[in-house]
């Protein structure tokens, strides 16, 4: 198999399944009525926190992830044999599955578990990868899969974004008081923390020409802030994707931005795209509407936003901006929607982002 002409990927299709649905209808539907709350969730006794849980299935944690998984794909077509690569992205794999159902091997186990799990529910075939990169993990699994068929290894590609209920994860951030006690309100004037989210999300990249062409990306990582976020690795990772995509900062027509309701980590990106682009595009969040979903946020907020764009829906704010920040979230998808980049950030020092041309602008 060969990759595509001059080495274009595409954005072929997408599935998800989130707290605003189990699909893209359904999931822009809950949009236009004002999105869904997150729900209150125990850690442990007198302790809690709130997430934006996937809507309730029948059946145990495995059970769950599996039906999730061929739902979610089945939503980017039929893929035939399944012979294309497979990756997988998480944060926390399988770590709900050892909580609820084998504490016994709690830690334990292997790193492609997790992977081999989801593979054997969709009955794949093809080679199978896990990235687990922290919240980088899904876009990086994108740019990895792009590398792959840009370079005539395969015309085909699936990335998986998961990150499905456990307690460890929300117990970790809540111990690090990082979480804010109600909803997530990005770049808010009373933003206390980010909310965590679940989400499923599937991208199907591809060698034949569609709607949307990845035209770029990069990852930064710099480890001085393990937890938050650097301001040097924003305006890196922002003008490595622009350099390769051939785009100066006045070609982008959106960014969707990291924006996890942290009271320093949102302004320190403010600061460093402003420093990047001088006057700022338009911005989007879709924290507000999906929290935080981790590892599989890259997934889950690409196919969201494709989604909103093709479907002519857009998230609502519903909360006051923080006026110190000087900048806008924008109400409606721009008029002029050609380039757009999309950033994600998290712990480990992780920095990506990924350029995506609309090519019926």
């Amino acid at each position: 198999m060969s990759g595509g002409v001059n080495g274009d990927v595409y954005l072929a299709a997408t599935g998800l399944a989130c707290v605003l649905g189990n699909d893209m209808p359904a999931a822009l539907n809950a949009l236009g009525r004002g999105g869904v709350p997150p729900t209150p969730v125990a850690l442990a006794d007198g302790v809690g926190c709130t997430v934006y849980k996937l809507p309730p299935q029948e059946g145990d944690w495995t059970r769950r992830v599996q039906h999730t998984a061929r739902s979610v794909v089945a939503q980017t077509g039929e893929w035939g044999d399944r012979t294309a690569p497979l990756f997988v992205a998480s944060s926390s794999l399988d770590i709900g599955g050892m909580e609820f159902e084998k504490p016994a091997l709690r830690f334990g186990g292997d790193l492609q578990d997790f992977a081999g799990l989801v593979a054997s529910a969709l009955d794949w075939q093809g080679p199978v990868f896990t990235v687990s990169t922290g919240c980088t993990s899904a876009l990086n699994a994108v740019l990895a899969a792009t590398d792959l068929i840009r370079h005539g290894g395969n015309d085909e590609a699936l990335v998986l974004g998961a990150e499905m209920d456990n307690r460890f994860t929300a117990a970790g951030f809540h111990a690090m008081q990082l979480l804010a006690p109600g909803s997530a309100q990005p770049f808010g004037a009373e933003r206390k923390g980010l909310v965590l989210g679940e989400a499923v999300a599937a991208l199907r990249l591809s060698a034949r020409p569609s709607r949307w062409r990845i035209t770029g990306g990069a990852n930064v990582v710099d480890g001085r802030n393990p937890s938050g976020t650097e301001a040097s690795a924003v305006r890196a990772m922002c003008r490595a994707a622009l350099a390769q995509s051939g785009l100066g900062p006045e070609d982008i027509d959106l960014i969707k931005v990291q924006a996890a309701g942290s009271l320093v980590n949102d302004t320190i990106e403010v600061n460093a795209l402003k420093e990047v682009f001088g006057r700022l595009p338009p911005l989007v969040s879709l924290k507000s509407s999906l929290g935080h979903t981790l590892g599989a946020a890259g997934a889950a907020e690409l196919a969201l936003l494709v989604g909103c764009i093709e479907g002519g829906a857009w998230p609502s704010i519903g909360y006051a901006l923080d006026p110190t920040l000087g900048i806008a979230l924008a109400t409606e998808a721009p008029a002029k929607l050609r380039n757009i980049l999309l950033n994600v950030v998290g712990f480990g020092g992780g920095h990506a982002s990924l350029l995506i041309e609309d090519c019926h602008a």
